[in-house]
């Protein structure tokens, strides 16, 4: 029965190894992004299970084990002009209206051009555009508190 243990532990510390590099703060809380006046912070939801198991016979010494993960995005801390809110990330909320208007935003960053210079008009405008699509969305968020 003993033995029966060992293989048991062996099996479970080998699941577990490495696993503090893989889950962080990082992981659960994501880097903050910056955009003006305005901090975007990740929540993100992580989910872990684990199973192991052993067993030892005359002859026969079997051991086995298995781990799953889930991270699924669960709200953006939103910090713009001291006001600190948090938007929930669901079906059909703001922070989908944010997603599907950055692409338009970056594009104004970058040229079609390779190598040409950006214009300091465009640059202006698109960071303002961004900062009032983000003032919209902290305000007319759902606020979970």
């Amino acid at each position: 029965m003993e033995k029966n243990n060992e293989v048991f532990n062996e099996t479970v510390n080998t699941l577990f190894q490495g696993m503090d590099g893989f889950i962080s703060t990082k992981t659960v809380v994501g880097d903050a992004i910056h955009i003006g006046d305005t901090i975007i912070v990740p929540l993100v939801n992580v989910t872990f299970g684990v199973a192991a198991g052993a067993f030892r016979a005359e002859k026969k010494n079997n051991s086995g084990g298995g781990m799953g993960g889930k991270l699924t995005p669960s709200a953006v801390l939103v910090i713009h002009n001291g006001i600190t809110r948090m938007i929930s990330v669901e079906r059909n909320s703001g922070i989908e209206k944010i997603l599907d208007m950055v692409p338009d935003f970056v594009d104004k960053f970058v040229s079609k051009k390779e190598g040409a210079e950006q214009d300091p008009e465009a640059r202006k405008a698109a960071h303002e555009e961004m900062e009032d699509i983000l003032s919209d969305a902290v305000n007319n968020a759902t606020v979970e508190e």
